[in-house]
């Protein structure tokens, strides 16, 4: 079973939030939800959401991927924290997955991470200036290698479903996409 971990920081986007750890472990991943600071977390639009652990209890040997939401001033606590920034550079290093949403791509580019490579993000938050070698993507979801991106809440359940087919399989996305009932195109 794969295992990923979702940060959370004040004031990040409770749907991306949300919709990523629901969707994962509906795929039967094992979602670690971990807080900056105390265990209760509150969203940007006053939704408390209480993590599984502390930041500093992870075990980063276990996860195969770290999932970034946005929001703000979200994004920014998590840009600003050492101890996320050594996690996205490590499992980078280790050639396991980063992914982030909204604003959060801005975080993997000020980890270097996106550094020649394809993503997107909520308008605005990545430029020409973020990243050497940047392709600026509008993309729903951006794959480039081992980083995924996507722009923001009205994205999240196509980017948890790209998560989940890249952890689980084709076959894992499907199953859950089709008890979700959404339209097709």
């Amino acid at each position: 079973m794969s295992v990923v971990l979702v940060p959370l920081a004040a004031g990040f986007e409770e749907i991306e939030a949300v919709t990523i750890i629901d969707l994962l472990r509906r795929a039967g991943i094992e979602v670690r939800t971990a807080a900056l600071g105390p265990l209760d977390v509150t969203g940007s639009h006053g939704i408390t959401v209480r993590a599984d652990v502390a930041l500093d209890d992870v075990d980063h040997a276990t996860l195969d991927m770290i999932v970034l939401p946005g929001g703000m001033p979200g994004a920014e606590h998590l840009r600003r924290d050492p101890r996320v920034i050594g996690l996205l550079k490590r499992l980078a290093a280790e050639g396991r997955y980063t992914a982030a949403i909204c604003a959060a791509p801005s975080v993997l580019a000020h980890a270097g991470l996106l550094d020649g490579r394809a993503a997107t993000s909520f308008p605005g938050f990545l430029g020409p200036a973020s990243a050497p070698g940047l392709a600026l993507r509008d993309d729903a979801v951006v794959v480039d290698g081992t980083v995924v991106t996507s722009r923001g809440p009205g994205t999240a359940i196509d980017f948890a479903l790209e998560l989940i087919e890249l952890l689980e399989g084709a076959a894992a996305r499907r199953g859950v996409e089709e008890r979700l009932q959404r339209p097709q195109a």
